[in-house]
């Protein structure tokens, strides 16, 4: 049977603690906040705890992922939001000292929901940087400083204000948080032409495990060199981002065009894998495959999608950021000084590099799984150009020469019913064996800004060659790299995560998690 077409701080030691308080460590940790901080903040524009009213509003303010914040999911006790730099100094002082467990969030878009739940470590604490996004634009010297709280869409905006023909590449989810974004890389639209996010950075601010704030020049080549796509939360936390401003068009041309499997879609998709990546570097073809729209296919190239003049649309850069990342015609660019996201659900996502195109028996047996499936999502985005000329140990992000393009697989539902879990997880992890066979191997490759746990998780009695599995996957021969980075600047293992980058085994013994009572 045939498809049909429908796939398409000097604190005030005086207030009253409620009972969160009289836990011995978080009253502790609020008094260590209070000797180690310069700058004097309010309680309650600070500290947040699950007895305040406004706990769970500041818990789910950021996070994408509604997997992550069912009742099951074990919460913090307690939410830190440092208003200035030096807070986040003491956030790691006090924290180190007490042997309490922070996990970092800067934009929430974790797909794991890692900088904000904690399945090994108990209790946590979470240090939310929503409040450090500052922006500062310098056209003359064509860069910025952005801080690790600010999104991509403010960044964005800032340089639109400044000028018509400078952007930034990376993510087109204007809700990212640039701190944890480029981490990971950071692709966007102008990947092709410019590189990622992480290729172009020319300095940075990191509070180390010492709390000690570093820049490029005190950190060394090779921790900076770690931070710019070996994942986040592995070696410090970023405080701000100094990024390297592109030159963009005045005006740009964005288009849509839907194809349905009776429009010939299998065979358009067959020959777009033949051409993405090798056509002109300033085009970017991204592909959408969901049900109800098979193909949403952004720029041109090739006469079999059938692209017409109606179909294209003039625009300045800014508002293509805007177009791209779905918001409705003439939406004014202020909404991304909002820094809220379009995309907030309960999903389960995967990645795949693809070396090869997939054969059009391959792509039907594609649309037969996602006709199982309620809400599938798969994204193709190109390769190519810059990605294939920058060297695979330039960064610690790998997926370079020879990629075609990168496969986003994604699953969606609408409610909290650990059964509806079960089943898309499921499925999902179906579709991601089926493919197997018609991408990457040896390593199978996978973007870390996509974490996925399937894949592997830091545990107690975890073997270095069990964390290699998905550390390869990741980071290809650059693992061992990071490795050797890590030992070096963090050899408590105080940065950790259920996919932190690990110290090498056997040179320490790991301090003990749970906080001191």
């Amino acid at each position: 049977m045939r498809p049909s077409s429908s796939i398409i701080l000097t604190l005030n030691i005086i207030l009253v603690f409620t009972s969160w308080a009289n836990s011995q460590p978080i009253q502790k940790f609020y008094q260590c906040i209070n000797l180690n901080s310069e700058l004097s903040i309010p309680f309650s524009t600070a500290f947040s705890s699950p007895d305040n009213a406004s706990f769970s509003s500041i818990l789910q303010s950021s996070a994408q992922n509604l997997r992550c914040l069912v009742p099951s999911v074990p919460k913090p006790q307690l939410i830190f939001t440092p208003l200035v730099e030096n807070h986040v100094q003491a956030a790691v002082i006090c924290a180190k000292e007490l042997n309490i467990h922070l996990r970092v969030r800067s934009g929430g878009h974790d797909y794991e929901g890692l900088s904000y739940i904690s399945e090994t470590e108990q209790p946590f604490i979470i240090l939310d940087l929503s409040k450090l996004r500052s922006v500062t634009v310098d056209i003359q010297d064509s860069s910025a400083w952005a801080q690790a709280g600010a999104t991509v869409g403010e960044l964005y905006y800032r340089i639109s204000q400044k000028s018509k023909t400078h952007g930034f590449p990376a993510g087109l989810c204007t809700s990212l948080g640039i701190g944890g974004h480029i981490t990971g890389g950071a692709y966007g639209t102008m990947m092709r032409k410019y590189g990622l996010g992480a290729d172009n950075v020319i300095d940075a601010r990191i509070v180390d495990a010492s709390g000690r704030v570093l820049d490029r020049e005190s950190m060394g080549e090779d921790l900076f060199w770690a931070i710019r796509g070996g994942g986040g939360a592995s070696f410090g936390i970023i405080t701000a981002w100094k990024v390297r401003l592109v030159p963009v068009p005045a005006t740009v041309t964005v288009f849509t065009v839907p194809k349905t499997l009776e429009q010939n879609a299998t065979n358009i998709l067959y020959k777009w894998q033949q051409v993405a990546d090798k056509i002109d570097e300033d085009l970017f073809i991204r592909v959408i495959i969901q049900i109800g729209l098979l193909l949403n296919v952004m720029e041109n190239n090739f006469p079999e999608l059938g692209l017409t003049k109606k179909d294209c649309i003039e625009m300045s850069w800014i508002e293509s950021v805007l177009y791209i990342a779905g918001y409705p015609s003439k939406t004014p660019p202020e909404i991304l000084l909002q820094g809220k996201s379009l995309f907030k659900n309960y999903f389960k996502a995967k990645s795949d590099f693809v070396r090869k195109p997939v054969p059009e028996i391959g792509l039907d047996g594609l649309w037969k799984r996602l006709l199982e499936e309620d809400s599938p999502l798969v994204i193709l985005n190109p390769y190519g150009g810059m990605m294939s000329k920058i060297s695979e140990s330039e960064t610690p992000f790998p997926h370079r020469k020879g990629v075609i393009y990168k496969i986003q697989y994604l699953t969606l539902w609408n409610d909290d019913k650990p059964e509806s879990a079960a089943k898309h997880m499921d499925w999902i992890r179906r579709l991601y064996n089926y493919m197997a066979v018609y991408v990457s191997m040896l390593p199978r490759e996978a973007y870390v800004n996509y974490r996925d746990l399937d894949l592997g998780m830091n545990k107690n009695g975890s073997s270095f060659i069990e964390v290699s599995l998905w550390g390869m996957k990741y980071f290809k021969d650059n693992f061992n790299r990071l490795v050797r980075v890590k030992t070096k600047v963090d050899p408590d293992n105080f940065f950790r995560h259920e996919q932190s980058i690990p110290i090498l085994p056997l040179m320490h013994e790991r301090t003990e998690t749970s906080m001191v009572h």
